[in-house]
């Protein structure tokens, strides 16, 4: 299948792109889920950076 220069591949939805703005967290507003999923993401970079789990 070739594609001609008049067809183009479909792109993101504009429902589903970023307005790309950053959005600053305070942990005075965090409420327990927030501070959970903190220190699971922490975890998780440091299980991944110490090498634990890897797949081979």
């Amino acid at each position: 299948m070739t594609l001609s220069k008049k067809q183009t591949l479909p792109q993101t939805p504009k429902n589903m792109k970023s307005d790309g703005l950053d959005v600053e967290f305070s942990r005075d507003l965090a409420d327990h889920d927030d501070l959970e999923a903190m220190a699971r993401s922490k975890a998780a970079d440091k299980r991944a950076k110490s090498g634990q789990n890897q797949q081979f």
